[in-house]
Parts: structure tokens; sequence; C-alpha cells
């Protein structure tokens, strides 16, 4: 680990952000003309006083987990997040692998869509990168560990993670899952990653093995689903996906379907950062 140079890297690149390019006012009595290391601090979910000793090089060595979170926080280009990982003294996540990060350009672009919720996605079904709009609507997914980490796992084992949706979607919201996972399955021919995670699913999940055994292909595109949110009551939400050329990662942005969707919507943007517990 290289602490001086760690901690060089990271005080001069939160420098160098523009509050408003994470979505931060900058208003008439702010000094800096970065971020402030509390910023960071919020932005990565970690404390405020662990990055003050990062930036002091007087830090223990952060785990890939917390330098996946500075990389988002601070917006680091793909080249800069490898930077990253060799200072900390880790290998950097290989492209392509559902343990890499968000890609720059596309932790940009949730940025730019404000209040339409939207996040990023691995071809396994992993949430790499979210906004706070997605975050408020959904809660924070980017949190989970081992199996956990993807969709169709906490989907099949675990009711909780349906409780957002009415029972009516259930069948076809798996089937479209499966059918997404059979696809991502047939492009890593061979990867462990893949065979682990549909190895477990099998046997945990006798819908799971039904639904696979059909052999059903659908990369997600377009969809409309509701989101019983707790606090606002249901919203219908159109869903559209962009996957990137090498189909390695996905935007999914989500927008209000009707008008009372979208007032709904408004008005848990107002409400703001009550305590929300992800499923």
């Amino acid at each position: 680990m290289q602490r001086e140079q760690l901690a060089d890297f990271l005080r001069r690149r939160r420098e160098a952000i523009r509050p408003a390019e994470v979505g931060i006012a900058d208003g008439p009595r702010r000094r800096t003309t970065g971020l402030r290391r509390e910023e960071v601090a919020r932005l990565a979910g970690m404390s405020v006083d662990y990055v003050v000793r990062l930036e002091q090089a007087r830090s223990s060595q952060p785990s890939p987990q917390l330098l996946a979170a500075l990389a988002r926080a601070l917006r680091l280009s793909e080249d800069e997040r490898t930077h990253l990982f060799h200072l900390a003294g880790h290998q950097p996540p290989a492209a392509g692998t559902t343990a890499g990060l968000a890609r720059a350009g596309l932790v940009r672009l949730l940025d730019l869509l404000g209040d339409n919720p939207a996040m990023v996605l691995s071809d396994l079904g992993e949430v790499l990168a979210q906004n706070r709009a997605s975050v408020l609507l959904v809660g924070d997914q980017t949190g989970f560990t081992g199996l956990r980490r993807f969709l169709a796992y906490r989907w099949f084992t675990e009711p909780d993670a349906r409780i957002m949706q009415p029972a009516i979607d259930y069948a076809d919201h798996a089937r479209r899952l499966v059918a997404d996972l059979r696809a991502a399955a047939g492009r890593r021919a061979g990867d462990p990653v893949v065979d682990n995670l549909v190895a477990r699913l099998s046997a945990a999940s006798a819908d799971f093995r039904s639904l696979w055994a059909e052999h059903e292909v659908a990369v997600r595109r377009a969809d409309r689903k509701t989101a019983l949110h707790p606090r606002v009551g249901p919203i219908v939400l159109d869903c559209e996906t962009l996957i990137t050329p090498d189909q390695g990662q996905e935007l999914v942005v989500l927008t209000p379907a009707d008008a009372e969707s979208r007032e709904r919507l408004a008005l848990l943007m107002v409400l703001g950062d009550e305590e929300f517990t992800p499923h």
C-alpha cells in the first residue's frame, strides 16, 4: 500500500470535482471549489474520520468494497479506478466481471437523470451504482455481498425481496429474471461465477429449477412495473434498459407511467432521506 501517494491522489480528485457533478448545490456561501470531505464520506457511505485519515496517510488498508465506493463517489474514470486499487495494494477487478465497478460514463449519466430513478447493473443483475432517486425508491442495493448481491438470487431465496412488487406480477418478473440470466449464461459459458450462481439457485429454489428447465432467453430491454412503496404507495414505472456494447453492464432508467405515479414519485423526492431498508 502506497499511503502517501494514495492520500495525495484522493485529495486531488476530491478537490477537482465540482459539486454539481455529483448533484450537490453550489451555493453562494461555498468557499471550496471541490467537494468537502464530509460530502465524499456521505456519497461513499463511510465516516468522515476515515476519509480524513485516508487523506492524511494515517489509515489502515481500505478494502476493495471501500475503494469501489470511493471510486463511485469521486466519479473516477476506469484508468483512475485501476490506479486507486494499485495505490491501495489491491488487484483491480477484472473488466467485465461481476466484481467490477460501474463504468464512469454510466455513473455520470445517473447524475444527469435527476429525479428519475436509475441504476447501473452488471449482466448478472448485480447493482453497481444508483442515483439518489433510485435509493429513495428501492433502498440502497449496492451493499449486498456474496450471492445476495445478485437480484435473481434474492428474488428466489428471500420472500422479503418481493415485498415491493404486487403478487400478481410475481410470475412474470420471475420468468424475466431467469430468461435474462439464461442469456448472460450463454454469453459467459464456463464462467465459474455464473455456474456457481445457477447451481446455488437450482439447489435453493424449485421455482427457479422449473423456469431454468424451460430454456427461455430474453435480454431485458423495456418493461412496465409497479413499485409498492411503503411511504407513498404504488408507483407505476416504465423501465428502459440501455446495454453497453459488450453487454457487460446496463443502465436501467425508471420513469413514472402516469400522472398519479409522477405525483407520488415527486412526493418521495420531497420526503427525502428518511431511513429506508432494502430487501
